[in-house]
């Protein structure tokens, strides 16, 4: 993803904080960019459906742009153009830049004003999520949803290696020990036919390579280790903690013999090929169908030498400030954090709720009592941790990581070797940035 350049939409904003006005009589549109995938589009629908008829003067106006670098580089040439959306799904990652450019409102504008929101329901949020909602620890986006990531199993594996199904593996000792009893050579052609974990490895140069950090961070975390130092002035991926997740993930990964394997874990995962994988809760609704003659279930993940833990993260929304109807945008943001919408919106889409009131709504306990694989992933948000935030170069510097990662597993390097030299280049970029 290419940097902003701040003084170049700065510029822009400057000459101009309008957008398209599009309304008709009383009634106000919205445009509202996102990413979501096309099994939560029906929920979407539902929820906009539902904004609408209970607030008729407000119209939303959704549009889909595929996320990634798609997305970043579609709000920077609406930005310059004078064309931007007036609330966009945007991921954290992307908020320092957006302040940067001047971009988006600080939610102090809202939640201070008429229509505001108390302290005590801001603090019902998750703290991690409010964490990723922030730059610099100002509020400038607010989560829309929750996700976190745990470990999905087969139990008809586990029964046929001889494992009880319904203990899945509790630590790390466990989880490596677990994964070799379901990895089987069925044939005798000296190749596995079943991998007992999906050890997340993809090419640090392709689009997934953020997606494998995020999968390893828990582990970090579990280990007692963080990114990054809280003075960001040193990245800490090359610790005795960073270390000891990296070894895991490699020791698992030569056991496996996984070189072969194809990274399409989930479509393995379906062919019984996989008996174990970490994923999260945006996939309930397409497993649903993809799963539906597997005995299967979601745990948590599996803890680590010092703690549980599992990466929290989510979509945000933020308002840009060439909207022209700021506080009708801002009335949708506020509708869609309420208990109530929040289980309607976790019902109907699989993602998780923002807030902890949401779990004492009668309706949506019982749910979550019908619906077992949501409800662990929804549990382990009290153990959900966000990163450290890099205030500069965070893509630079996950790249590094990434790459560290493919070379101390594809690359058979040592892992300390791997992370220290990463992590050396990383921290010149902090000294560069500050």
């Amino acid at each position: 993803m290419k940097k902003l350049s701040y003084i170049t939409l700065g510029a822009f904003l400057l000459f101009c904080r309008c957008g398209e006005k599009e309304s008709a009589g009383d009634t106000v549109t919205i445009k509202f960019w996102h990413s979501f995938v096309a099994s939560t589009m029906p929920a979407l629908e539902e929820l906009l459906d539902r904004f609408e008829a209970e607030h008729p003067q407000i119209k939303i106006k959704a549009q889909y742009i595929p996320t990634g670098d798609a997305l970043i580089q579609k709000l920077i040439t609406a930005v310059q153009s004078k064309t931007a959306p007036d609330i966009s799904w945007i991921h954290a990652d992307y908020l320092g830049n957006l302040v940067g450019a001047d971009a988006i409102y600080d939610l102090d504008h809202f939640i201070k004003g008429e229509n505001g929101i108390p302290a005590a329901e801001l603090a019902d949020i998750y703290p991690s999520l409010i964490q990723l909602a922030s730059w610099r620890k100002t509020l400038y986006s607010m989560p829309m949803e929750a996700t976190n990531l745990g470990l999905i199993y087969n139990k008809d594996h586990f029964r046929a290696a001889g494992l009880d199904a319904e203990s899945p593996p509790q630590n790390w000792q466990e989880l490596h020990d677990t994964a070799l009893k379901l990895t089987f050579d069925k044939d005798g052609d000296g190749r596995f036919e079943q991998i007992g974990l999906f050890v997340p490895i993809y090419p640090s140069s392709g689009p997934l390579n953020a997606w494998m950090v995020w999968q390893w961070m828990p582990f970090l975390w579990q280990a007692g280790g963080y990114m990054i130092n809280e003075e960001q002035t040193e990245v800490l991926f090359n610790s005795p903690a960073a270390i000891q997740a990296t070894t895991l993930w490699k020791n698992l990964y030569d056991a496996l013999d996984m070189r072969s394997f194809t990274t399409d874990y989930d479509i393995s995962f379906a062919a019984n090929r996989i008996s174990m994988a970490f994923d999260g809760p945006w996939n309930l609704p397409r497993f649903a169908e993809l799963l539906k003659d597997i005995d299967w279930a979601v745990a948590p993940l599996p803890a680590g030498p010092v703690k549980s833990a599992t990466v929290t993260g989510g979509e945000y929304l933020a308002i840009f400030k060439q909207s022209q109807h700021p506080n009708e945008a801002w009335a949708f943001i506020k509708w869609i954090i309420q208990p109530e919408i929040q289980a309607f919106w976790s019902m109907k889409s699989a993602y998780l709720p923002i807030r902890k009131k949401t779990l004492e709504i009668p309706e949506y306990q019982a749910y979550l009592q019908d619906h077992p694989h949501l409800r662990s992933y929804v549990e382990q948000m009290e153990y959900s941790q966000a990163p450290r935030p890099f205030d500069f170069y965070m893509m630079e510097s996950t790249l590094l990581l990434a790459e560290a990662l493919e070379r101390a597993t594809l690359g058979r390097i040592d892992p300390a070797t791997a992370l220290n030299e990463a992590a050396q280049k990383a921290s010149k970029l902090l000294q560069i940035g500050q």
